[in-house]
């Protein structure tokens, strides 16, 4: 590292540090340990909403010592620009020196957001869903998408993949794609209710929006399923929702922040967060037959477990701009 300069890392360059999805999942295991064991500092994400509407900029820092990790992700995400040709999620990540304070690295955290958000699906399910749990329904093909499939993919013997989106083109393009990339059976399904009913895990991945659709209806998901919620409560019905044995998150004061705001108005009793899950200090699934849903709403700590050791890999391979301060 050098004296008074900070590393800039293109999207291409943080692709390119070469992390597998196996270690994301395993650093984000360390981040809800420690979270659980009362030893990260996060604090409830601030954010401002320009033009209204379902569209948010968020600041979120984080400091996880036992991961040597500590700064500070702000990171949009617009609905409306898919329709514009640009990405939904877009952002920076600023990693900190965290015995000096003094900045270390800015690097972009599309990618970041992305697999860090299957990742936390993925780790959900290692304590909510069944471990046999081999056909995954996924309402949304975009990234989130494919995202949550592939670590998914990298806990559990998935066999089939039951594959909806409003747009027929995305549906296409992620059955061949992930067919091919994960070797599994990717099956395009014309209605919601076929990527729920009969699948051990759903996924739904759309826009994060304050006034659900409420597409799934109760007793569309199986008994002995587990639920993903990445858009939040988007395309659940409260009654969906009620139905399940064990309705969780990934923090829990986070979450009660965003009812404040208008999201969250018909869920659950919540059970457990994450980092309660992780170090035991509640129960995960109990029986085969338990439907148990989490509503992960992407924390700082996430970022912060998968920064560090992008940063460690770009000095190793030279990737990279190095900048002075």
């Amino acid at each position: 590292m050098k004296s008074n300069q900070l590393l800039y890392l293109s999207q291409d360059d943080v692709v390119s540090a070469g992390l597998t999805m196996d270690e994301i999942i395993k650093a984000l295991e360390v981040a809800f340990r420690e979270k659980g064991s009362g030893n990260t500092e996060m604090p409830p994400k601030p954010g401002i909403h320009p033009g209204g509407e379902d569209n948010f900029i968020h600041a979120m820092p984080a400091y996880i010592p036992a991961l040597n990790a500590a700064g500070v992700k702000w990171v949009s995400g617009f609905p409306g620009n898919q329709q514009k040709g640009l990405p939904y999620i877009t952002g920076l990540l600023i990693l900190n020196n965290p015995e000096t304070g003094i900045p270390i690295s800015v690097m972009d955290c599309v990618w970041i957001t992305a697999v860090r958000t299957g990742a936390a699906t993925a780790l959900s399910a290692r304590y909510l869903a069944r471990p046999e749990s081999s056909v995954v329904g996924v309402l949304g093909c975009g990234v989130q998408g494919r995202t949550n499939v592939e670590a998914l993919n990298t806990l559990f013997p998935l066999k089939r993949v039951m594959a909806y989106d409003v747009n027929a083109e995305a549906v296409r393009r992620y059955v061949e794609e992930i067919g091919a990339r994960f070797n599994l059976e990717v099956v395009p399904v014309s209605t919601p209710r076929e990527a729920v009913a009969g699948c051990d895990i759903v996924v739904t991945a759309g826009p994060i929006l304050k006034t659900p659709h409420a597409t799934i209806q109760a007793g569309w998901l199986d008994e002995g399923a587990f639920a993903s919620l990445v858009d939040f409560d988007s395309y659940w019905h409260p009654d969906a929702m009620q139905a399940a044995a064990k309705f969780c998150t990934d923090d829990t004061p986070q979450l009660r922040q965003y009812q404040q705001m208008g999201y969250f108005q018909n869920i659950p009793k919540i059970h457990a967060d994450l980092g309660e899950l992780v170090t035991g200090q509640k129960p995960g699934r109990e029986t085969n037959a338990e439907r148990t849903l989490t509503a992960n709403l992407g924390l700082a700590i996430d970022d912060m477990a998968v920064a560090p050791i992008i940063f460690r890999k770009a000095v190793e391979k030279e990737l990279g701009t190095w900048l002075s301060l």
